[in-house]
């Protein structure tokens, strides 16, 4: 029996963690303070890994099934899915709206356009 989005709003919290089955790897562990994760668990390289998923109730049963299906797409075509999911974030860390770069550009676009281009060029290389 497949688990269903009631199931998982009615998990209560028990004395132990415990896992509720969303197939094909996937489940929900259950721990004692009543914190709900998702988590993928497969193999790679002769290794039984464990991959999280997210927290239930930010991430819904039908994101952690296309999550888990992302993540099977990924041991189809040879690549850990933990290896893939760090290096989606560190790429995403490198390309963030917040990075030095990126501010301190947008700081000195508004703060140097009335400033002489020698100015400009002395604080730039700073």
């Amino acid at each position: 029996m497949s688990l269903t989005a009631t199931a998982v709003k009615q998990a209560k919290a028990k004395e132990k963690p415990y896992k509720l089955s969303g197939g094909k790897g996937m489940f929900l562990l259950v721990n004692p303070n009543g914190s709900k994760y998702w988590r993928f668990k497969y193999r790679f390289g002769g290794k039984e890994k464990l991959l999280a998923l997210g927290v239930y109730p930010d991430l819904s049963l039908s994101e952690a099934n296309d999550k888990r299906d992302e993540a099977r797409n990924h041991l189809a075509k040879d690549i850990d899915p933990g290896v893939a999911k760090r290096a989606k974030k560190h790429q995403q860390a490198q390309e963030g709206t917040n990075s030095f770069k990126v501010v301190a550009t947008e700081w000195f676009e508004t703060r140097m356009k009335d400033k002489a281009q020698g100015y400009q060029d002395r604080t730039w290389r700073g």
